[in-house]
């Protein structure tokens, strides 16, 4: 194993990328900075034919909104560039060369149609030491016709040698030695002379190797290739520096049994990508987590504890909290669920815990959206109108539905608490308030208050009908923050408008 830790973040750009991804550089990220290690973002792009345009700035734009910073990239640049495999071609054919002279490795010439026959020939048919026998390549061919059948033109792979009958031993950090018999692993695809690219399995452990990545962190779909990994480290003469392999649990659908996917996001009302996505091919829009109005902080913590816990009942953790308590001791075997709602509470609980400037910040640009001039009110009344009902919501985008009272006067009044708290005699009360009000020279929250319900009790008027329906008047419904926090922001003048235009507008409701 080498000394330093390298590691790296490897992702297609055939689409957006999937949360599990994100999870997936979140962990490397969170080791390789406990660890002073090196973040590497490495771009796998040999499969040319499910390129995806504008896949790739996606990646960059979700992995920096989440704060998982890179190292070494495409973008940041480094000592073992190029970042991108597609670049990499040169490198590639010099070891596929080298398997091929030393006998690891050999070109195989079956056509899709002859491949397809065998596996109708043959029930569960798989290219290896049984079958390779009986196909068209360089192990059952002449040279000569391996030649010629090159020069003419003819399309081939490379594929590695497989001997059976070893016990292969994949070391991962997460679930302890796994030992797999060779003879179930078939002779897979290294190299495709059709692009003149190599597949996933030879470029990542090329690549792996040349950039000195000291601990390979990747999803539990990819255990079943280790062995094979392990066999071509073995098979280039790399065994020695052979990285330390790491399979993450798999994150499961919210309900019912398989593997996440967009289908569940769609079915149950969740993003499963990061940002929003527009398909550059069938126009199709994927949400995102940032547009529907979570924050990456809370995204991220999230995130951590699907398949890690720190070993107690705590759930908040930082960015900096994470990367001081992550280990790969406590992460799961099993897989994670899912749970789309968890998701909402971590948002809630960083809104709440958010300095109130900050989230008035964030709710600035809705005032806009919903018609009102936020120049028309001071900073200062918007964060405390925001820092009062943040208790109440789960996204930037609530704020509007529960603040909005505080920008708008009501135009309509819920009818289930008119019939509750607005009587015949209501119209007269309200006017008796707003004298009041109209003598109160201090309207700070805890004198109003002190004021007004002195009022109450001194006239023997009903507490719950009288404030019902003083909120009623001013914020429309019978909910919100504390009545007197409304009046001392919103001030005398307005408030007694409010109730002015209620006693003119609310009539009571007759059965």
């Amino acid at each position: 194993m080498k000394n330093k830790v390298r590691v790296r973040f490897a992702p297609s750009p055939t689409g957006p990328l999937h949360i599990g991804g994100v999870r997936t550089a979140l962990y490397n990220y969170l080791f390789a900075r406990q660890n002073g290690g090196t973040m590497i973002l490495r771009i796998e792009d040999t499969d040319s034919n499910r390129f995806v345009p504008g896949a790739e700035d996606y990646i960059n734009e979700a992995l920096a909104w989440l704060g998982i910073g890179i190292d070494e990239g495409v973008k940041e640049g480094g000592n073992y560039g190029p970042y991108k495999q597609s670049e990499r071609r040169d490198i590639y054919r010099r070891y596929v060369k080298q398997l091929l002279d030393d006998g690891k490795a050999y070109i195989a010439f079956d056509t899709p149609e002859e491949l397809d026959a065998k596996r109708k020939e043959i029930a569960n048919f798989q290219y290896d030491a049984k079958t390779r026998g009986m196909m068209r390549n360089s192990l059952t061919m002449s040279k000569e016709e391996v030649d010629k059948l090159i020069a003419d033109g003819e399309k081939y792979v490379v594929r590695i040698l497989i001997e059976p009958g070893r016990e292969v031993k994949v070391n991962d950090l997460i679930r302890g030695e796994v030992t797999v018999n060779s003879s179930v692993v078939d002779d897979k695809v290294l190299y495709k002379s059709a692009d003149d690219l190599p597949t996933y399995h030879l470029a990542n452990i090329v690549d792996d190797h040349l950039m000195e990545v000291s601990h390979v962190i990747r999803g539990e779909e990819w255990l079943p290739s280790a062995p094979l990994h392990v066999l071509l480290y073995e098979a280039l003469g790399w065994k020695d520096s052979m990285p330390q392999f790491v399979h993450l649990p798999l994150l499961l659908k919210p309900d019912g049994k398989g593997k996440l996917s967009k289908r569940d996001g769609d079915r149950l009302g969740f993003p499963v990508f990061p940002l929003e996505w527009h398909d550059p091919v069938s126009g199709e829009m994927s949400s995102g987590y940032r547009e529907r109005g979570y924050l990456p902080q809370a995204v991220v913590n999230f995130l951590a504890l699907l398949g890690w816990n720190p070993g107690t009942d705590r759930e908040i953790f930082s960015m900096d909290d994470l990367i001081r308590e992550f280990s790969f001791d406590h992460c799961s075997k099993k897989g994670a669920k899912f749970d789309f709602e968890k998701g909402k509470w971590f948002n809630h609980e960083y809104l709440i815990n958010m300095d109130d400037a900050e989230l008035a910040k964030l709710f600035k640009p809705l005032l806009a959206q919903h018609g009102v001039d936020a120049s028309q009110f001071t900073d200062d009344y918007i964060t405390r109108a925001v820092g009062m009902i943040k208790s109440r919501i789960s996204f930037v985008g609530d704020i509007w539905e529960n603040a909005k009272f505080f920008f708008q006067a009501p135009t309509d009044y819920a009818p289930k608490d008119i019939k509750k708290r607005w009587k015949e005699d209501t119209p007269a009360t309200m006017h008796r308030l707003i004298e009041v009000i109209k003598g109160i020279d201090d309207m700070t929250s805890a004198h109003a208050e002190e004021v007004v319900l002195g009022w109450i009790k001194d006239n023997e008027l009903h507490m719950g009908n009288v404030m019902n329906a003083f909120r009623l008047t001013v914020v429309g419904e019978c909910k919100g923050p504390h009545m007197f926090d409304i009046a001392e922001l919103m001030g005398k003048d307005e408030i007694i408008a409010r109730i002015e235009r209620g006693i003119e507008n609310i009539k009571p409701v007759t059965e």
